[in-house]
């Protein structure tokens, strides 16, 4: 049985996680301008949603007082 945290999002549920447009996500991924790991099914790019949390983690700042 898959972990959630391993579940495989397509690109459209993966945009909407990460609150980008599917267009964004798209180029970040032709460009590399965000090294987000993809796993290809076919001709599909899946996403691993505990890459995506990793992503968001890894960009969260502290406020500054």
């Amino acid at each position: 049985m898959q972990n959630q945290n391993n579940k495989l999002l397509s690109r459209e549920e993966a945009a909407d996680f990460l609150g980008v447009s599917k267009g964004t996500l798209e180029v970040w991924h032709s460009t590399g301008r965000y090294p987000l790991p993809v796993v290809k099914v076919g001709r599909l790019a899946k996403y691993r949603q505990s890459d995506l949390e990793a992503f968001v983690e890894a960009r969260t700042v502290s406020p500054i007082n």
